[in-house]
C-alpha cells in the first residue's frame, strides 16, 4: 500500500499538512489539490487547531505542478483537467486568505512555480539555508498561479516581481530573507524544531484578536484610512469584552503569562 500523497497531523493546538511526494519534490499530482483543500476546511472549522503549518517532505517543499502529466494534456490537445485544477487552485488561495487562524509555510527547500506562490499565499513563511524559490513558470512557457501576480507584487514591488516571473531565476534564501519573501530564517540542523516552537507560540496566542490582525493586514492593503480606523474601530470595541482580552488584562496585572483561548465564546 502506497504512502498519503498528504500527511496530517494536530500537535497542541498546531495543524500540520505534509506534501508528501518526497521522490518528486513533492511536485502537485493526482488529487493532492483536492487533498490539501479539504484539510485546509477541516483546520479552518475546528475551534482546536490554532495555527496551521503547510511543509513538504524529504528536500523540497514543492515543485509546483506534476510536468510529465501536463504534458501528456498537452499531446492530448486537452486542457480540461489543468481547468478543473486551477477551480481547485483558486479554492485553496481563497481559503488561505479567509481563514481565521494564521498559516505558515515552512519553507524546507526548493520552492518552484505553484509550489512558490503556494507559499506565498500563506500568512508568513519561515525557511532555511536550503530555501530556494523559483517563479519557474515562465521556463515552460506559462504565467504564474496560486495568486502569485498578487501576492509576489505585493511582497516585493511591481519592477521586481516583473523581473522574477519573466526570468524565473531562482532565489536563495539569504535573498528571500531581504526581499521579505520569508519571514525568518533557521538553521537546517534545527529547522522542523524552529518551525513548531513558533507555530506554538502563535497557537498560545488568542484566536479572536488573530483571526482580526490577520483580517485586518490584508483589509488594510487595498483600504483607505478612513476604513481602516473603522476596521480599528468595531473590531477593538468587540474584543475588549471577549474573555480572551480579560484573561490577558487579569494576567497583565497579576503578573502571569495568559492562557488563552480557554474561555466559553471564544473560539472562531
Amino acid at each position: 500500500m502506497s504512502a498519503p500523497q498528504i500527511l496530517f497531523d494536530v500537535t497542541g493546538h498546531v495543524a500540520t499538512v505534509t506534501l508528501n511526494r518526497p521522490e518528486a519534490m513533492n511536485a502537485l499530482a493526482d488529487d493532492m489539490r483536492e487533498i490539501l483543500l479539504q484539510r485546509l476546511q477541516d483546520c479552518a472549522n475546528d475551534a482546536n487547531v490554532r495555527c496551521v503549518v503547510i511543509t513538504g517532505a524529504g528536500k523540497a517543499f514543492c515543485a509546483g505542478g506534476d510536468i510529465a502529466a501536463m504534458a501528456q494534456w498537452q499531446q492530448n490537445n486537452d486542457n480540461s483537467v489543468l481547468v478543473g485544477r486551477l477551480d481547485v487552485v483558486e479554492k485553496v488561495v481563497r481559503l488561505l486568505r479567509s481563514m481565521p487562524q494564521p498559516v505558515i509555510a515552512a519553507v524546507n527547500g526548493p520552492a518552484a512555480g505553484g509550489g512558490m506562490n503556494m507559499a506565498l499565499g500563506c500568512d508568513l513563511r519561515l525557511g532555511c539555508e536550503k530555501t530556494l524559490f523559483s517563479e519557474s513558470f515562465v521556463k515552460i512557457g506559462l504565467v504564474p498561479d496560486w495568486g502569485g501576480f498578487q501576492s509576489l507584487t505585493r511582497l516585493v514591488g511591481a519592477a521586481k516581481a516583473m523581473e522574477l516571473m519573466m526570468t524565473g531565476d531562482r532565489i536563495k534564501a539569504e535573498e528571500a530573507l531581504r526581499l521579505g519573501l520569508l519571514n525568518q530564517l533557521y538553521p537546517v540542523d534545527s529547522f522542523r524544531d524552529q518551525v513548531q516552537a513558533f507555530a506554538q507560540r502563535l497557537a498560545a496566542g488568542p484566536p479572536q484578536a488573530l483571526a482580526a490582525i490577520k483580517k485586518g493586514v490584508y483589509f488594510a492593503a487595498e483600504a483607505s484610512l478612513d476604513e481602516v480606523l473603522d476596521f480599528e474601530h468595531q473590531n477593538q470595541a468587540a474584543l475588549i469584552l471577549s474573555g480572551d482580552a480579560r484573561e490577558g488584562m487579569r494576567a497583565f496585572l497579576e503578573k502571569r503569562p495568559p492562557v488563552f483561548g480557554a474561555a466559553i465564546g471564544d473560539s472562531f
